[in-house]
């Protein structure tokens, strides 16, 4: 069914409200997963809701817990999630980075003890609104299988990049791995199979089967001891396809959150830990050059990559362009709750006894 933003966004912040989250932090949760649902990125928007609610209920995410600030300079930020939603730190931390960067140029933050964080591309765009280059990083749980290995150790380790640019900022924002594992969980709510080399078995065998799939990523993700098999790295199954570059991209991610941050590396965030850890950074271009003629330089490549030639019924689309199309229309037509997302918020509506969104 298809929902109204609005009404989608009352509905997470009352049910935020109910799980202890100040009145702000609700505001914001919920207008960073309505952000995900507008921009068809539907893995990480209210979907999302129930795991959030198992958590909380389990007290891995502590809604009471405020964010503090360990370490600062004019340029860098250590702080600590305190072990509340990855979020909330992360909207702190960006919105931090740019008043940094505007006054020194560039602004770094590493984020310890904290949960998942949503897409990441929400933050570097904050940092593309305000005319700067953003950088946002995360590890997860382990999901990802090196090149060669059987078993899961790497997270799906996001990565987003943003610039400036018209007629909206380049946004590149995914998983260091072949696909994240919110990908999967979709396709499995909706019993649909995978439908790219995605993930293997213990026998690093390809499978198609999203339920197989999730099994094995749930298995990974939060137990000590698993079977084995898990999601690829950026390259596929096999070495002849680079996946090693792949394998390199994501323990780039790992080095520059778990590490830096002194806390879990995916690897180690299943056995009864889930600090994961994010990094950002703020680079004003306006240094090196006036603004408007970067833009207007970085806008024309674009265009004219837009405009190649290209395979009969295709087109060629610049990273952003996909989600600021569905933006707009989902916008005025209302975001796509799947039926089995429906079932688990009737139940989280049920429970806080809130009334659910009304479809269009």
């Amino acid at each position: 069914m298809r929902v109204s933003v609005n009404a989608e966004k009352k509905f997470l912040q009352q049910v935020f409200k109910q799980n202890g989250f100040t009145e702000e932090n609700g505001a914001l949760l919920a207008d960073i997963l309505v952000d995900a649902d507008l921009r068809g990125i539907s893995s990480h928007g209210i979907q999302r809701l129930a795991w959030y609610e198992r958590m909380i209920a389990d007290g891995t995410i502590k809604p009471a817990n405020q964010v503090k600030v360990l370490k600062e300079s004019l340029t860098s930020l250590l702080i600590d999630a305190n072990g509340n939603m990855g979020q909330i730190a992360s909207a702190f931390a960006m919105k931090s980075l740019i008043k940094k960067a505007k006054a020194n140029q560039v602004a770094m933050a590493v984020i310890r003890n904290s949960n998942h964080f949503g897409t990441a591309g929400y933050y570097s765009r904050l940092a593309a609104k305000a005319g700067l280059i953003g950088i946002s990083t995360t590890n997860t749980r382990p999901l990802v299988v090196p090149t060669n290995a059987i078993e899961a150790f790497l997270g799906s380790n996001a990565f987003a990049f943003t610039f400036p640019a018209e007629p909206h900022p380049f946004v590149f924002d995914g998983a260091t791995s072949s696909v994240s594992s919110g990908k999967i969980a979709v396709l499995a709510k909706n019993q649909q199979p995978i439908p790219g080399e995605w993930a293997v078995d213990r026998d690093r065998q390809v499978i198609h089967d999203s339920a197989q799939a999730f099994k094995i990523l749930s298995e990974a993700a939060f137990t000590e001891h698993q079977s084995g098999g898990g999601v690829l790295t950026l390259g596929g199954n096999q070495e002849t396809n680079s996946n090693y570059k792949g394998f390199g991209n994501s323990l780039v991610i790992e080095l520059l959150t778990g590490i830096l941050a002194q806390g879990s590396i995916s690897a180690d965030t299943s056995k009864g830990k889930h600090d994961f850890s994010q990094f950002f950074m703020v680079i004003d271009p306006a240094f090196f050059g006036d603004l408007e003629v970067l833009k207007a330089k970085a806008s024309s490549m674009f265009n004219r990559i837009r405009k190649l030639d290209h395979i009969p019924g295709t087109r060629i689309m610049i990273p952003g362009d996909r989600e600021y199309r569905n933006y707009d229309q989902n916008l005025k037509q209302g975001v796509v709750i799947d039926p089995k997302t429906q079932e688990e918020i009737a139940e989280i509506a049920k429970k806080f006894q809130i009334n659910l969104p009304d479809a269009l």
